[in-house]
């Protein structure tokens, strides 16, 4: 951080409805940022063509020239050969299959980029200047519609061998006949038990079972599912027994999946992120999620490393993912150069 250049970087975070187009100076300071719709159903060759087109927009409302820019970051979700810069078969972008979208986006940018999955790209970004500044071995576990997670080990994310290291979303935590499905298509993933959807399902099964709660009726009208998890944070906030209940055993499956990439690769924090956080160090709930957690892991883990385990919230929200790619295209470029 210390070692400040005058080049800045452009972080491009590719998701299912927008594009975020971030442009940040070697310290890691946003500079502008602009997004556009993703359009999915236009394709991935148009989509790039207006990414393109936005990374310029964005480095012009950043006060800068072209050459003034080293490298462009790009974080994407879905299944990716990383080396060769493409696509496989991302779930939330149907139809763009085997799309070379790395060296399409360089072509159509004018500027070297790099590729990284959203995941790794939010932890690192986290790393850089988020929460987990300092930080030599980091996880970031997203709770959202599935679980997310992104590795920092001595500096660099671990991407695996196959372009798929940190899949702890996917962690087996139960292997009984009747455990939950998850969306791959397997039971007992953590996924299935940890996720917004995971909180949804067990809530409205608690509901159709009339346990006692003021959620019955909030859940009971609901438009879609996904709006689940937040009822389940308000009452918790208010006091209802149910939803303090749901919310605490969410925490202890997240745990039972920890335990595994603690053992594994011994970090020293674990910051958890994503939409479904209940309010953060911010609220009672918040709070009570997070000591939970901690309580639960470190009750099953090494005591050595229980005493040195840090435990806490990603600070960067939805900007993690501009940020991170950013990040890691200044790494590559350094690295470079």
């Amino acid at each position: 951080m210390s070692n400040a250049s005058n080049m800045n970087f452009v972080g491009v975070d590719l998701g299912g409805t927008n594009i975020k187009v971030g442009v940040l100076n070697d310290m890691g300071e946003k500079l502008a940022y602009l997004s556009t719709p993703t359009l999915v159903e236009k394709g991935p060759e148009d989509a790039t063509k207006r990414m393109a087109e936005t990374i310029h927009a964005a480095v012009k409302a950043a006060g800068l020239k072209p050459e003034e820019v080293a490298q462009v970051g790009l974080s994407s979700p879905g299944t990716m050969d990383l080396p060769s810069g493409m696509l496989i078969r991302p779930s939330n972008l149907p139809g763009w299959n085997f799309f070379p979208i790395r060296d399409k986006l360089a072509e159509y940018s004018g500027l070297p980029v790099t590729f990284a999955h959203d995941g790794p790209a939010a932890a690192f970004a986290e790393y850089w200047v988020g929460a987990g500044q300092g930080e030599q071995g980091l996880i970031v576990l997203t709770l959202g519609t599935g679980v997310g997670c992104g590795i920092v080990l001595d500096g660099h994310v671990w991407n695996g061998i196959h372009s798929h290291g940190g899949e702890a979303g996917h962690n087996l935590i139960d292997t009984s006949e009747n455990a939950r499905w998850c969306k791959c298509g397997q039971r007992g993933h953590l996924e299935a038990y940890a996720s917004a959807t995971g909180v949804a399902n067990r809530t409205i099964e608690y509901v159709e079972a009339e346990f006692k709660t003021s959620l019955t009726e909030r859940v009971r009208a609901r438009k879609r599912n996904d709006e689940i998890p937040k009822m389940v944070f308000k009452e918790a906030e208010n006091g209802d027994e149910l939803a303090v209940r749901i919310v605490k055993e969410t925490a202890r499956y997240l745990a039972y999946g920890m335990v595994s990439l603690i053992h594994t690769l011994d970090p020293s924090c674990i910051l958890l992120g994503g939409a479904m956080t209940f309010g953060g160090n911010a609220t009672e709930t918040g709070r009570m999620f997070r000591e939970t957690v901690k309580k639960e892991a470190c009750a099953r883990i090494f005591l050595h490393l229980a005493e040195r385990l840090r435990v806490d919230y990603a600070t960067l929200g939805n900007d993690a993912g501009y940020i991170g790619a950013a990040g890691l295209a200044r790494q590559e470029w350094e690295e470079k150069n």
